[in-house]
């Protein structure tokens, strides 16, 4: 087993006798240095590849201090306020951190600015309303009583907010505050240009460029009360400036609003519907993006050094799953480990030599301190990333943070160790490929490829109660024996459904991007085509309310293929007759029913305890379904439906046979290992592929198995930090016992 190579380590200066110890014992044949920490002589004179983390835009207040209107900036909502008479006077900071953010008052706010009546939606006309910049409220004359108001204004960023967090994290005290500053200005991009071109000449050791990021933070602004106020990693928020405003009208055709930015306090969250002006200033921000990495990139490769991305930070612009990211001549793309479905997100880009992750726990002091076992949450990213791993391999390990906090903790110390071991076994092993898919399955929204691994998420790797029904389903397939991909309403309505694709799932909740709108009634041959796909012996699997839009008397636009709707108070004269429960089938093989609760479906039908199956408030027993947060008032459209899971007159889990096709519904299905299985069964059904079900399969769904033909592998890993046991079935029938340790993998040859 190779005991050296693939990881890289975080270390700082005046530590380099402990930092060549822990090189040796991880394996390490890099070194990096993080936010707030640098390489000295001695550490480079370990003779490991050097990363060095760059900022383009930030660490030079020397430069930015001088020209404090350019620095990034916002568009920003006030809160609304209530007109008692004629005239209303509305605070612009109200609720905003003014370390971080300041009103721009160098452009003219009547032209960049708007003040709409949000009782009516109407804008306000710019002569009615003035500006007092001494106080920062803004002043509305002739407005209706009892009517709220707010302001969209620009907001100059001057502080940066990852510095930010990281120095509020880290108790920095009176380190000067780093402000942020905006390649879009001529002046400040050349500044940017040449600092870098110097800094490649002054670091001559530093191997590889850890740029972290580029240009544009993602949406992270913070209240009075130094919380975060709005967080979305997706956002693009924090990337205008009245230059970029007026050059887009000129590219474009159109001036934007300050409503295309706030858009009504939502501030264009990934989960919203993407509308034109939305789509057209991603557009427009990543071809000004890109050009200006590309520059940065071939000044990395001019110096005889790599250029490596982070995917966090300043990444907005960049989207490493549009069309165009190899252009950019990247090596690599690091980023940060949460889970299975960041470690997709990581592996699976295309158009770069080799991918890295970032694991889990960052090497900070809200975790390594006095009394906490950092090893625990090490031990538990791992297991999550290794599902993953199997399926896309990333090239390249490492941590963050300060060294010296890491080495405190032997516990910690030794996990890693076994850690980094492992994962380069899994290299050797299968010589970097990704386990075998049996099945093709596309996951179907509004934002398609574009937001690989990135749909449901609103704060990378940390779904809420609002989100985690759905985010579940990426975590489950991040490590299934099934082969994924991300399609968009747009890409079904033009080409249709591509033939090597078993299975498609979509859903979510009304009117976001994932269920897809009014698309189901502006676009009636998505409907049509997908009908025409299922029927020809396809299958859709719909989560929570998949084509949900009410028309023509249906919420779910296509509850006939999967033969449930959602009653929306239009028809509650109707009457809607569930048929019993099937409490056998083969999607819920392994899911374990008490035998009282089958005796009560038999006797009542839909009524189903929560002891016997899960249900839609809280956490399945053992065994059970967790549907995570309810979907109410679900019905069969008829009694020919199967319905496999209900719960007191909603819908939980459902099949339809539909012509030679198979339509399944779910309401929800969080991440866990019963809810993985639950959710492979479903793929493997729907699909007709029941038959090819066994075979690499465990009987324990606390384990599972990746099959790796090329390599003349397979391994079993258990998922738990709990001993476990599980029998494995080989293709030709027979069956292998293994036990397993807390975290182990197991290893066969096939």
């Amino acid at each position: 087993m190779t005991t050296t190579g693939r990881f890289t380590l975080p270390t700082e200066e005046n530590f380099a006798e402990k930092t060549k110890e822990l090189a040796e014992l991880w394996g390490a044949d890099a070194i990096r240095n993080s936010d707030g920490t640098h390489l000295d002589d001695a550490v480079l004179a370990l003779g490991k590849k050097v990363y060095s983390a760059y900022f383009p835009t930030r660490a030079h207040n020397e430069w930015i201090t001088l020209h404090m209107d350019e620095t990034p900036q916002v568009y920003l909502l006030t809160g609304r306020v209530l007109a008692q008479d004629s005239t209303v006077d509305i605070p612009l900071m109200d609720g905003f951190f003014e370390e971080q953010l300041k009103p721009n008052r160098d452009a003219d706010p009547h032209k960049y600015w708007e003040v709409v009546d949000r009782t009516t939606g109407e804008v306000v006309d710019p002569s009615d309303w003035t500006l007092d910049a001494d106080a920062d409220t803004v002043h509305v004359d002739g407005a209706t009583p009892l009517h709220e108001y707010t302001v969209s204004f620009l907001a100059y960023i001057i502080w940066d907010p990852v510095e930010m967090y990281n120095h509020l994290t880290n108790d920095w005290g009176d380190k000067e505050h780093e402000i942020p500053f905006d390649i879009y200005h001529p002046a400040t991009r050349k500044f940017v240009f040449d600092t870098f071109e110097k800094w490649l000449k002054d670091n001559p050791a530093v191997d590889v460029v850890r740029f972290t990021t580029f240009f544009y933070q993602f949406t992270l602004l913070f209240d009075k009360k130094r919380r975060e106020k709005v967080v979305d990693w997706f956002g693009c928020a924090c990337t205008v400036s009245p230059a970029a405003l007026d050059d887009f009208e000129k590219q474009y055709g159109y001036r934007l609003r300050p409503e295309d930015f706030v858009d009504e306090g939502c501030y264009n969250s990934a989960w919203r519907v993407p509308r034109k002006a939305q789509r057209d200033w991603i557009d427009f921000l990543s071809g000004f993006v890109r050009a200006n990495v590309k520059v940065l990139v071939d000044d990395c490769h001019a110096a005889g050094k790599e250029a490596m991305m982070f995917l966090g930070d300043q990444w907005i612009g960049t989207e490493p799953y549009k069309d165009g990211f190899g252009d950019l001549g990247l090596d690599a793309v690091v980023g940060s480990i949460g889970d299975g479905t960041t470690t997709r997100m990581i592996a699976d880009i295309k158009g770069v030599r080799y991918t890295e992750g970032r694991f889990l726990p960052y090497f900070f002091p809200d975790t390594f301190y006095e009394g906490n076992d950092p090893s625990i949450e090490a031990w538990d990213n791992w297991r999550k990333a290794r599902r993953a791993i199997l399926r896309s391999p990333i090239a390249r390990m490492g941590y963050g943070g300060y060294l010296s906090l890491a080495a405190k903790f032997p516990k910690f110390v030794d996990a890693v160790t076994h850690i980094a071991d492992e994962f380069r076994d899994i290299h050797d092993r299968t010589g970097g490929a990704a386990a075998e898919g049996e099945l093709n399955v596309a996951i179907l929204n509004s934002w398609g490829r574009m937001r690989s691994w990135m749909a449901y998420t609103v704060a990378h790797a940390l779904p809420n109660k609002q989100t985690y029904s759905y985010y579940g389903i990426l975590e489950a397939l991040s490590g299934m024996r099934v082969n994924v991909r991300f399609i968009s309403f747009d890409d079904v309505i033009e080409h249709g459904v591509d033939s090597d694709i078993d299975v498609v799932i979509t859903g979510g909740p009304v009117d976001t991007a994932y269920s897809g709108g009014d698309v189901w009634t502006r676009e009636p041959k998505l409907a049509e085509t997908l009908r025409a796909w299922v029927r020809g012996g396809g299958a859709l699997v719909g989560v929570g309310e998949p084509s949900s839009q009410w028309f023509q008397g249906r919420f779910f636009q296509l509850a006939d293929v999967l033969g449930v709707d959602e009653e929306r108070f239009q028809t509650l004269s109707i009457d809607k007759y569930f048929p019993q429960v099937t409490p056998d089938h083969f999607i819920t093989a392994d899911v374990h029913v008490d035998p009282a609760a089958r005796e009560a479906w038999q006797k009542e039908g839909y009524r189903i305890p929560l002891s016997g199956c899960g249900g839609g408030q809280g956490k399945a027993p053992l065994g059970g379904i967790d549907f995570g947060e309810a979907i109410p008032n679900t019905f069969p459209i008829n009694e020919d439906v199967t319905l496999l899971r209900a719960d007191n007159g909603q819908v939980q889990l459902a099949v339809n046979e539909y012509g030679k096709g198979r339509g399944v519904y779910v309401s929800g299905l969080p991440y866990s290992a019963a809810n993985a299985r639950l959710l492979e069964r479903i793929l493997f059904y729907a699909s007709h592929n029941e038959d090819r079900y066994a075979a690499y399969s465990s009987t324990n769904p606390e384990c599972e198995v990746a099959h790796f033909a090329d390599a003349g592998w397979y391994c079993v890993i258990n998922n738990t930090d709990k001993p476990q046991s599980t029998d494995v079935e080989l293709p030709d029938g027979t069956v292998e016992h293994f036990d397993l340790d807390q975290s182990a993998i197991a290893w066969r040859a096939v």
